[in-house]
């Protein structure tokens, strides 16, 4: 299948072979799979001191004839603490336990717990090759994307595209490929509803379209601060850029280069 390359200024050129990966089946649930393994890895763990409500002094001895021994006083078995003594005896608190002032919580966080969700190797690149695969499905992008005045899809951009160093470039070249009502969709910003405005994310944001470029190059640093915008190079690309909603339904622009890398070196095969 031979797809139309443009130009920045939307002009078509030539056209290229696409690889084997975009005839790859679309498997959703492999994709869905694949982006929350990502997404448990990216967990930052949390939990409480270990030792946090435990540091409270001494606890009292459970011993027979021991001194500042609670045994055989009549008394409540949990662990204790003496705030005043008189000779053999003392005046305790509760202390230590989850039911006393200032004790341990009951059943804690714990920062050794394991987020991670494994994935096979081959399941892992078989889902990116479905990502890339459904990339090329008009029926797929056009489910949360605006494709309408879109050149193509996939979107094949020459490599000049990577050497543009102003975001005013990138964003009048993307509007000239058709992209103008994109940008106008991941341009609006809504509040989170939640806790989650007050833990330094009160806005959410939209995915845009997904740039995947040869190799590092200018247009990581101008492309960056247009919203919902992401720029990869080919051979870092995984399932969650490709899919960030778990569903593979992300628009996706490719250079002529990294196109090439993709089929020539034979990438997530």
């Amino acid at each position: 299948m031979k797809i139309p390359i443009y130009t920045i200024t939307g002009e078509k050129t030539s056209e290229i072979e696409l690889p084997f990966q975009f005839s790859e089946p679309v498997r959703e649930d492999l994709v869905k799979r694949a982006v929350l393994s990502i997404r448990a890895g990216m967990r930052q763990p949390y939990g409480t001191d270990p030792e946090a409500g435990t540091r409270q002094g001494r606890p009292t001895k459970k011993r027979r004839k021991a001194y500042g021994t609670s045994y055989g006083i009549g008394m409540t078995r949990i662990k204790m603490k003496a705030l005043w003594k008189r000779g053999r005896r003392f005046g305790w608190v509760g202390a230590f336990v989850a039911n006393a002032v200032k004790g341990r919580a009951a059943f804690p966080p714990s920062a050794e717990r394991i987020f991670e969700e494994k994935i096979n190797e081959k399941e892992k690149r078989k889902a990116v090759r479905s990502a890339i695969s459904a990339t090329a499905v008009k029926e797929l992008v056009e489910t949360k994307n605006i494709v309408s005045g879109l050149k193509s899809i996939p979107l094949i951009v020459e490599d000049k595209f990577e050497s543009l160093k102003k975001t005013s470039e990138v964003i009048q070249a993307l509007e000239k490929l058709g992209l103008q009502n994109e940008l106008e969709r991941i341009s609006e910003k809504t509040i989170r509803a939640g806790k989650g405005k007050m833990r330094g994310r009160k806005y959410r944001t939209r995915a845009g379209p997904l740039i995947v470029v040869s190799k590092q190059c200018a247009l990581e640093n101008s492309a960056r601060n247009i919203l919902g915008v992401d720029v990869v190079p080919v051979k870092n690309l995984n399932a969650y850029l490709l899919a960030p909603s778990a569903s593979p339904s992300r628009l996706t622009i490719w250079t002529r280069s990294a196109l090439e890398i993709l089929g020539k070196e034979r990438l997530f095969e």
